[in-house]
């Protein structure tokens, strides 16, 4: 019996000098999914970089606390927060009730909005061209999109896809007149296939805002994040991100009249 009780003891110990060991003192971890670039993605070197990272690193900066960056898959940074492997999830996370209901969410920081990707013989030149008989639309199960078609295109038939690249295909093949989803993905898709396809802005479209995650409850974090994302734009933070990471993008989107992610989102 004292030899189980010693075994157990031993492991609690461990346990917590691997936990100490795994966090620096004062150390501010930040769960991101680094596969959505130049937002959160790696560098040459398997290091974090991009939009995202930058404004964790600000945000470390003036709390006076270093950034440590934790790459976990999507569905794993909500549960990463609610038991304390992080203490903020940044990685362009929409702010909705049902996340609302598991953490908290700084005020918003970016926004996105929807966009058709469109074959290029089809005769769709506006969102509403898409709500007709005989018209296709592919969507990613489950996305925002998804979501948009089948409440707003309800005389369309709806192709349902598990991923992005098949939406795309379908799209640049002729076999759908057109894939909605965020923006950014629009703008780089039609950008890989400019002779098959074309940009079209979604019209009257509820806004989709990102916030910064944190664990429920934590308000101390919560009022530090929110004064720093009003400093931050007050200071032209996201004007020199959008220069060192979107400059092109930002022009592109000027073209196709696509909103702008860091635009008068406090407004």
């Amino acid at each position: 019996m004292k030899k189980l009780s010693l075994l157990l003891l031993l492991i609690m110990i461990s346990s917590l000098l691997f936990g100490c060991a795994g966090r620096k003192a004062g150390e501010l971890v930040v769960g991101m999914e680094l596969a959505y670039p130049p937002f959160e993605t790696k560098d040459e070197n398997g290091e974090p970089v991009g939009v995202s990272v930058d404004f964790a690193k600000a945000f470390g900066e003036y709390i006076g606390r270093p950034v440590r960056i934790e790459n976990i898959n999507w569905d794993g940074l909500i549960p990463a927060l609610e038991t304390g492997k992080v203490d903020m999830v940044i990685s362009s996370m929409t702010i909705n009730e049902s996340r609302l209901e598991k953490i908290d969410f700084s005020k918003p920081y970016a926004k996105a909005l929807l966009a058709l990707l469109v074959n290029v013989d089809s005769d769709v030149e506006k969102a509403e061209d898409l709500n007709r008989e005989g018209k296709i639309v592919a969507v990613k199960t489950g996305s925002t999109g998804h979501i948009y078609a089948e409440k707003h295109l309800t005389n369309a038939e709806i192709l349902s896809l598990p991923d992005e690249s098949a939406c795309v295909t379908e799209v640049v093949q002729g076999k759908a007149d057109a894939f909605i989803y965020d923006q950014l993905t629009i703008y780089r898709n039609h950008e890989r296939n400019p002779d098959t396809t074309k940009a079209v802005y979604v019209p009257f479209q509820d806004v989709e805002y990102w916030g910064v995650g944190v664990k429920k409850g934590n308000t101390e974090l919560l009022e530090k994040l929110n004064g720093f994302i009003d400093k931050f734009y007050e200071e032209g933070g996201f004007d020199k991100i959008t220069e060192k990471y979107l400059k092109e993008e930002k022009e592109a989107f000027e073209r196709f009249n696509f909103e702008w992610f860091f635009t008068d989102v406090n407004k």
